[in-house]
């Protein structure tokens, strides 16, 4: 046994190493969150959404200003027996979630730039940590009692948090071929930064060993073990600590093109490379040897097809389908995009309505579909489908500026997979669940 402890009291340390970027960040607008459908974006937001779709916003400089405040709850379900809790729920939170969109558009050109959280964003707290610390903890009385010493509890402070921004500078140029085409390049620069931070620490049993521990009670589990000479052991149960931070940048260039045959339908597409991030180890403590300072690994954000229809149903009352493709299984993720058995992906429909000249309002619902296996997924990692409804609604404050004010809710498909452990005869398993919700606004002005 003294092998699968070891082993797996070091498991939950090696998943920040190897696992990659799946889920871009496609809420990146007010109106995103109001309608869940912006790749045929005439808007502001067509700065990210549809680059070639800005050529037809009016002559002049516009600018937008959103921000959502964002929650999130994570639960991992682990059903080893010898947990003395099986639920581990960590709080997402990300009440600053900025984004900045401008234009200046002369006749058929436009020079467009966007500033946005790309990919991450919050920070996760697992007060109580994750089943990786803990499962290796909770074997600890199974194991003394293996040795004839009569062992029933175990306890430990464990704790687990972490924080994720990739931060995207987006420059764009935008071109109207005629009325009906128009066609935009661009390029977003990424900054990303990870952090990590862990304890596993104050391990206790309660052997009841007539010369250690006569009475039974709660003991340090290292001064047991070097009590009775397993040093191996001892130093098994010595409190670990970890404070990594993971720094890259990288580029990802794109292209645009807006098909606009009448004033009732626009079609916008937006294709985006590629993005070859590397992220190197700023370790500041790391008693598990497992974050090296300096290592490098490859954690690419996938391309991206983006089809987004705009059809006007009347003058007040318009719908937006959309459509995303995200090509994991060409990212390089050290090795890891080898268990994505197919490319994610999402589709949903909007609806926009005009009560007045001055005020709108708006719904949409968009389905999130990945296709990770279930080797994949882990405490630490997992990528979950979902089904996400959105509302909100535009108020003009002035002719030339706007309230933007938008909401999301995001229920997870749950999931989980099954699970063994060397040496232990009976198969257990690990399921998650997740939930979110998101308000935001913005304000947009045109000069």
């Amino acid at each position: 046994m003294k092998r699968s402890f070891v082993a797996i009291a070091l498991a939950l340390f090696v998943a920040p190493l190897v696992f990659g970027t799946i889920i871009t960040n496609t809420n990146q607008s007010v109106q995103y969150l109001r309608l869940l459908n912006r790749n045929a974006s005439l808007g502001l937001d067509a700065v990210y959404y549809n680059p070639a779709g800005v050529v037809h916003l009016e002559n002049g400089f516009h600018l937008a200003i959103h921000n959502q405040t964002i929650f999130q709850t994570k639960t991992v379900i682990n059903s080893f027996p010898f947990l003395n809790n099986p639920e581990y729920v960590g709080d997402v939170k990300a009440p600053i979630f900025p984004s900045v969109f401008a234009v200046y558009k002369k006749d058929k050109f436009a020079l467009s730039f966007g500033f946005g959280v790309n990919s991450g964003g919050g920070s996760a707290d697992f007060k109580t940590g994750l089943p990786s610390f803990e499962v290796p903890i909770s074997m600890l009385p199974a194991l003394v009692s293996g040795f004839g010493i009569p062992t029933s509890a175990y306890s430990a402070d464990i704790a687990f948090s972490g924080k994720s921004f990739y931060l995207g500078f987006q420059v764009n140029a935008a071109y109207a071929i005629n009325e009906v085409f128009s066609l935009a390049a661009g390029v977003r620069y990424i900054s990303a930064k990870t952090t990590y931070e862990g304890e596993l620490a104050n391990i206790m049993i309660n052997p009841q060993h007539p010369l250690v521990n006569p009475g039974g009670g709660m003991m340090s589990a290292a001064q047991f073990f070097t009590l009775i000479g397993q040093p191996v052991y001892a130093a098994a149960v010595q409190d670990m600590y970890v404070d990594v931070t993971q720094n890259g940048t990288a580029w990802t260039p794109l292209l645009g093109l807006n098909i606009r045959p009448n004033d009732r339908l626009n079609i916008g597409i937006r294709y985006e490379f590629n993005t070859k991030l590397t992220l190197k180890n700023e370790t500041a403590e790391d008693d598990t040897g497992m974050f090296p300072n300096g290592y490098s690994f490859r954690a690419d954000i996938p391309a991206i097809l983006s089809v987004g229809v705009q059809f006007g149903i009347s003058q007040n009352f318009r719908a937006m389908v959309s459509y995303h493709q995200f090509f994991d299984k060409r990212a390089n993720w050290s090795g890891d995009e080898k268990l994505v058995d197919s490319n994610s992906y999402d589709f949903g429909l909007g609806l926009e309505f005009d009560i007045s000249k001055a005020f709108l309002i708006s719904a949409g619902y968009l389905r999130t579909q990945v296709g990770v296996s279930k080797a994949y997924q882990s405490d630490f990692a997992h990528e979950l489908s979902s089904n996400t409804v959105g509302g909100g609604a535009r108020i003009m404050l002035a002719k030339n500026v706007a309230l933007e004010l938008g909401a999301i809710y995001v229920k997870y498909d749950n999931a989980s997979r099954p699970m063994t452990i060397e040496d232990f005869p009976l198969p257990f398993s690990e399921s998650y669940e997740r939930w979110a919700w998101a308000v935001s606004g913005g304000i947009e002005f045109r000069f």
